[in-house]
């Protein structure tokens, strides 16, 4: 336990880390700017033009979010400040100051990692797919722990998630999951963890106890709108539909409402089967088709890859971002940053924020290298 000192200590070093934060938040600006903005709204005409109105609504709540995300590091300074001084007349006030401490470093911790966030689309929202690698049963299984850690993560940064495509394996595990993921620099977030992720353990499908190596791919997209300019010829789509498949109905529905989409000209497809309807199946497809289009026509531009699909890395050896390994050691190691932990059950349970600062600071890093 803390002792008091330590305490005021941590604090004074938390007050530090607000001013510099502060420095460059410019809360009245952004206050002057969603003022302008919601002026803009005011016009009778505002909707005419629905693509810019969208825009508008859409800055209006990224600069609350970020002006309350502000607000909520004041409240928790002043309230920590509140119980130092008045502990001395009631010590059982002292008692909550590490949590209220706790709370102040996260927030803290949290801005400073969008601060990093200053990509093209990293506000947007997120198109996550998780794929197993060779190896059957085991990379299946691997793949669908995989779902388990990210969904777990979802739900403990705030994010909202619709499971799309959820394709059981043959014995256990998954053949692909395709969640769309809504949340404040979703994409941005996300996006760290594109790769492929690399397992050890003592498989749980082999009779003798073997250790296995397993391997699956995560791909994040961001998810494509009206301001993302893709055009797709209806002649270079083959349209198929076909019977939801899920686990136990406890991801997807069970009627004849599923749509499979294949862009000929690059051969990418698109699945959806999480709604009931055909038709909302179809428009949810057709928007992960654009991400992946988009995605596709990004890279190409930087020059990075001439084809997503058909040049990705193969899922093996020697091209993995991040290792988890349960034996003979317990230890989960990113390749990329170095950064690493041996509480790989945290990790398992969604515990990914130390892995996902640590690679944005080295991409922000290398880039203004």
């Amino acid at each position: 336990m803390e002792s008091r000192e330590e305490l005021s200590e941590r604090l004074d070093t938390l007050k530090e880390k607000i001013g510099e934060v502060a420095g460059y938040i410019d809360l009245e600006r952004k206050t002057e700017r969603i003022k302008e903005l919601r002026d803009k709204t005011m016009n009778p005409d505002f909707w005419q033009d629905n693509l810019k109105a969208q825009k508008i609504t859409k800055e209006i709540s990224d600069l609350e979010y970020e002006i309350k995300r502000w607000n909520t590091i004041l409240e928790l300074q002043e309230d920590a400040d509140l119980h130092f001084m008045m502990s001395d007349e009631d010590p059982d006030l002292s008692k909550e100051i590490p949590e209220i401490l706790d709370k102040l470093e996260d927030e803290i911790t949290s801005l400073e990692t969008e601060k990093l966030l200053s990509g093209e689309y990293d506000k947007k929202n997120a198109i996550f797919v998780i794929h197993p690698g060779a190896g059957g049963t085991e990379s299946q299984d691997w793949a669908d722990m995989l779902f388990r850690m990210y969904t777990r993560w979802f739900e403990k940064r705030g994010f909202e998630y619709t499971v799309l495509n959820y394709q059981p394996g043959d014995e256990a595990g998954i053949k692909e999951a395709v969640i769309e993921v809504k949340g404040p620099y979703a994409y941005g977030y996300l996006s760290a963890e594109t790769g492929v992720h690399r397992l050890v353990r003592i498989s749980p499908f082999d009779s003798n106890a073997r250790r296995h190596t397993s391997f699956a791919s995560v791909f994040v997209y961001p998810e494509a709108d009206d301001d993302i300019d893709i055009d797709i010829n209806p002649k270079d789509l083959r349209i198929d539909t076909y019977r939801a498949s899920g686990a136990g109905g406890q991801h997807v529905n069970k009627t004849d409402s599923a749509i499979r989409i294949t862009h000929i000209p690059t051969g990418i497809v698109s699945t959806c089967q999480n709604e009931r309807s055909q038709h909302k199946n179809k428009e949810m497809a057709m928007k992960i088709l654009k991400s992946r289009l988009y995605q596709l026509k990004k890279e190409e531009e930087e020059s990075r890859k001439a084809d997503l699909e058909k040049d990705k890395m193969e899922i093996g050896w020697g091209s993995q971002i991040r290792s988890y390994v349960f034996h003979p050691y317990t230890l989960v190691k990113d390749n990329r940053t170095k950064y690493e932990t041996g509480n790989i059950q945290a990790v398992m349970d969604g515990d990914l924020d130390g892995f996902v600062k640590a690679w944005l600071t080295y991409s922000h890093s290398q880039q203004n290298d």
